[in-house]
């Protein structure tokens, strides 16, 4: 063999050049948000909301137990955002919570604290409706119990990064704080679930809105189409090939654009629309997919299910 000869290769020419140019997919920092602040504040309301935007919540976490997720998220764990409920329910464990914050510091774990509070009178009302003792009221009252609350967590809230008296907000207008603070973090997104289903199996009782598509010639009646459903090309290009079929899907998609909208204003995250045709199959099934795809076609996050396909 001549030593001019390259030495072989187990890998074709640029194959390196190219693994070096190629970047892993970015990975985004881990986030802790704490929950914090006084009894009766609205801290559930507050630990719902960001469990709707998918944030891993966690309730009544004792904070060192914090140390051990928090080190699982620093080393590349799929949770990259948690919010937890830190209050003093945990006793002593709750002056655990500056060690923790410390510890997340040095990890560079990113954390922010939401402190939620309430006037005197206001918790004092929120607790007698609930008919329930303040966690440190003990043998006293429950204005004892608040006011040795306060003094408890004074230094935690003179370092929240966003403190919100709830006293008159509705639990409504708590979440839109929370998502206003949080806004460059989340894309504002409403679940749509299509349904199709036969009106005589019922109508589902999850619906916000019932369609009814029997005004549409029925492909049942039509011998080649009977056996398929409205899943199949011929079925769709039949429905929506009857008179006024798309004009009403498409006037129906424009109808709902500002109700979806006020649903998002409204806090509500998930909205179920069902079509109904007699039995399921063929119309309800064929306009579902329709109405889907022009909710998708404007941004929409849309899934399809066909209830009663195959009941026959």
């Amino acid at each position: 063999m001549s030593n001019t000869e390259p030495s072989p290769t187990t890998a074709p020419d640029g194959i390196a050049e190219v693994e070096a140019a190629t970047h892993s997919p970015e990975r985004s920092e881990p986030q802790v948000l704490v929950i914090t602040g006084m009894s009766g504040a609205g801290r559930s309301r507050a630990a719902a909301v960001l469990e709707d935007l998918d944030w891993y919540v966690v309730d009544n976490l004792p904070p060192m137990m914090l140390i051990p997720l928090v080190d699982l998220m620093a080393k590349g764990s799929s949770i990259e955002r948690v919010a937890v409920v830190v209050d003093v329910r945990g006793r002593q464990f709750f002056s655990e919570l500056d060690k923790v914050l410390v510890h997340m510091t040095e990890a560079g774990v990113a954390y922010r604290i939401l402190f939620l509070d309430a006037s005197d009178e206001v918790l004092v009302r929120r607790f007698e409706q609930v008919r329930r003792p303040h966690p440190l009221q003990g043998e006293g009252r429950i204005l004892d119990g608040i006011a040795e609350e306060r003094s408890v967590v004074a230094t935690l809230a003179a370092r929240a990064d966003l403190r919100i008296d709830t006293s008159d907000l509705s639990v409504h207008d708590l979440a839109r704080e929370i998502r206003g603070w949080l806004a460059h973090d989340i894309n504002e997104v409403l679940r749509v679930n299509v349904i199709s289903f036969g009106f005589k199996y019922g109508i589902p009782l999850d619906a916000d809105h019932v369609v009814d598509v029997r005004f549409l010639a029925n492909p049942y009646w039509i011998t080649e189409l009977r056996h398929l459903t409205g899943r199949d090309q011929p079925v769709r290009d039949y429905v929506l090939a009857r008179p006024g079929a798309v004009e009403f899907i498409d006037r129906y998609v424009d109808a709902l654009a500002p109700v979806l909208a006020g649903y998002l204003n409204e806090e509500k995250r998930y909205v179920t629309i069902a079509v109904g045709c007699t039995g399921g199959k063929h119309r309800s099934v064929a306009i579902s997919e329709a109405i889907a795809e022009r909710l998708r076609a404007r941004g929409q996050l849309v899934t399809v299910s066909a209830r009663d396909l195959g009941r026959e």
